[in-house]
């Protein structure tokens, strides 16, 4: 299969997915107001497992898979007091590519009083893939985004090394036309940046989890630190290597390691102790998540 979709990704002109929903906090229950959706690109219908105040979507790429040439948009707007839980349903898989680029471009609008949880589940860049991805993020005055990427460089469980191929990533986030945070991360196939202590130190995946929009007091900081120095008891022979960082408006979690379940774990951890200090809301798991 794998030399199937290697053989015939580059010889079309690829995917040019589009996706666009807008939420609206109508009557006290924030809805999915409006969405269009071009192939491969989906939404399943919303649901409220926490109450009518947060909607909860799950984007589907019905492809099952990136490949060269692919062009894939979403673009998604909170209206002012909206409250959205967006995830995937699954796992992306970036695959290997001649040469040609796939790109998937978003761009996420938080109105005022606004709050957006961006949570898709992890994004696996096979080896010999061209993959870019582009977010950006834009908050009005009040309005919170948490959100988080993890990627895991080749299919590690098999062997796979990411010898060949390209990944980037670009965030940005801004409010009030004032840039609050970006993060430009460029890894080629087979690099020193792979292996190297300052690079990934041979781990296979890097992850990160913001919040964005929110002053956080020393004490939630420092419980983000502690939730990780106790996830890494007992944890084996090579545990990954994490780290907390305050940004300007809000907080910023690393990772690298062996394990996309033991950064999406802590990222977790992490996640509901800021539903709780930033909303007063209890955690609640997506659906769709893997147990």
């Amino acid at each position: 299969m794998n030399q199937i979709l290697e053989s015939t990704s580059d010889l079309w002109a690829g995917w040019q997915g589009n996706l666009q929903l807008e939420f609206a906090l109508r009557e006290g229950t924030t809805q999915l107001s409006r969405a269009f959706a071009q192939a491969p690109l989906k939404v399943q219908r919303p649901f409220y497992p926490e109450g009518s105040e947060v909607c909860h979507s799950v984007i589907l790429h019905t492809a099952g898979g990136i490949v060269g040439s692919d062009r894939l948009s979403l673009n998604v707007s909170l209206h002012p007091q909206a409250h959205a839980l967006i995830t995937t349903a699954s796992a992306a898989k970036v695959y290997r590519s001649k040469g040609v680029e796939a790109k998937q471009s978003t761009h996420l609008k938080v109105s005022a009083g606004a709050c957006l949880e961006w949570l898709p589940q992890e994004t696996i860049v096979f080896d010999g893939a061209n993959y870019r991805q582009n977010l950006r993020v834009d908050l009005a005055e009040d309005s919170l985004w948490l959100g988080w990427e993890i990627t895991r460089l080749g299919r590690s469980a098999r062997g796979e090394k990411f010898a060949s191929g390209e990944w980037r990533a670009h965030t940005e986030v801004w409010q009030n036309d004032q840039l609050l945070w970006v993060d430009p991360q460029w890894l080629q196939g087979g690099s020193e940046m792979l292996t190297s202590l300052h690079g990934l130190n041979n781990y296979p995946v890097v992850a990160s989890f913001a919040l964005v929009g929110r002053s956080l007091p020393n004490e939630v900081i420092e419980k983000a630190r502690q939730l990780w120095a106790e996830r890494k008891v007992g944890k084996g022979d090579r545990p990954g290597e994490a780290g907390v960082t305050r940004l300007m408006s809000g907080m910023l979690c690393r990772y690298r390691g062996c394990s996309s379940l033991e950064a999406r774990r802590w990222f977790t951890e992490v996640w509901h102790l800021m539903r709780l200090a930033c909303l007063n809301r209890p955690s609640c798991n997506s659906r769709v998540w893997p147990s």
